[in-house]
């Protein structure tokens, strides 16, 4: 039997509890492959499963790890392999756990080759980020296809995150005015220098700064990882026919909400976690993902932003780093 390095949760509890194990090297099912890892992404929502807040879903490995990069090793390319992907390939993908690991067996369909003229190891802090914002903000709120036409503008809320760093430079790309909170004055310049027009939120009042931004007619999406109090000052931010899409309780899981606001202003409060989702749900992601977006990372004009690498064995304080909210971007282990 073959055997990897992996780093998985001892128990649940802080970042100590991360450790370096060995174990049986995964054999790809179906439609499955086998990459071995060069980089794996550090996200939130690893956080959350190693608290014991966020269990992994029905047959998904118990190791934490959404996204990873690496080569294609072995198993099943004949079926859904949308881009012609072999034995060999540099890729990254989107898994549904087991991205900390040697090896880790993905959905052909969750796997995108590495943009040419990007490392393998930057990217790794690809695919958990801009499969979240594209499912986000340009599927369900439908950046530039609501009532403000087609520019219409995107406020960030954690701008200097990984999906915040992802939402600022494709948002931007594409035409639409973004606007980001950040917590200190360096995160604000970072953000801006990507394109956003910045908000320190623990000194500014972003519904204030969102109004004067856009001549008093507020944002069409705003992207939230905040929720709790925040959600009724979003909705006096949004423009009418806004749309405001939670993806994360930072700030709390339970928000008031006058109603007769939504209706006036024809206002949408919509949400959603991307983990538990099928396959076919995520192939669908990655397709518009390498139309749209692969082309502006192999121009230049989008990249993911790399805060820092750390060894593999060191996932413990990589996880203090990202809790820490010091950071700026992705935080990657290598392999």
């Amino acid at each position: 039997m073959r055997t990897m390095r992996a780093v998985e949760i001892a128990q649940p509890g802080g970042p100590e509890v991360l450790r370096l194990t060995e174990r049986p090297v995964p054999v790809p099912g179906v439609g499955e492959v086998l990459i071995r890892v060069a980089a794996s992404g550090i996200n939130r929502p690893d956080i959350l499963q190693r608290t014991g807040r966020y269990p992994p879903p029905h047959g998904a490995s118990d190791l934490p790890g959404l996204e990873v990069s690496g080569t294609l090793v072995e198993g099943d390319c004949s079926t859904e392999n949308p881009f012609g992907l072999k034995a060999g390939d540099e890729v990254c993908a989107l898994v549904s756990g087991g991205g900390y690991a040697e090896y880790v067996a993905v959905p052909m369909g969750q796997c995108l080759p590495v943009p040419k003229g990007l490392s393998l190891i930057d990217a790794a802090g690809i695919p958990e980020t801009f499969f979240t914002v594209w499912s986000n903000v340009f599927d369900r709120a439908r950046l530039g296809h609501g009532e403000g036409g087609e520019h219409e503008s995107l406020l960030v809320q954690g701008g200097s995150s990984g999906i915040g760093v992802a939402a600022i430079q494709i948002a931007h790309t594409l035409g639409h005015p973004v606007f980001v909170t950040a917590g200190s004055e360096e995160k604000c310049r970072a953000c801006e220098a990507l394109g956003a027009r910045a908000i320190q939120y623990k000194t500014e009042d972003f519904v204030e700064r969102v109004r004067v931004f856009t001549g008093g007619r507020g944002v069409d999406v705003i992207l939230d990882m905040v929720a709790g109090d925040y959600v009724p000052r979003e909705l006096d931010a949004l423009a009418e026919g806004g749309r405001l899409v939670v993806i994360a309780v930072q700030g709390g899981a339970v928000a008031t909400v006058e109603l007769p606001k939504l209706m006036r202003r024809r206002l949408t409060i919509t949400g959603s976690t991307l983990r538990p989702r099928p396959v076919a749900f995520k192939t669908a992601i990655a397709r518009k993902l390498r139309e749209v977006v692969w082309p502006l990372i192999e121009a230049g004009r989008v990249r993911p932003v790399i805060f820092e690498v750390l060894p593999a064995a060191e996932a413990a304080r990589a996880h203090s780093l990202l809790e820490s909210g010091a950071h700026i971007g992705k935080i990657l282990l290598r392999w």
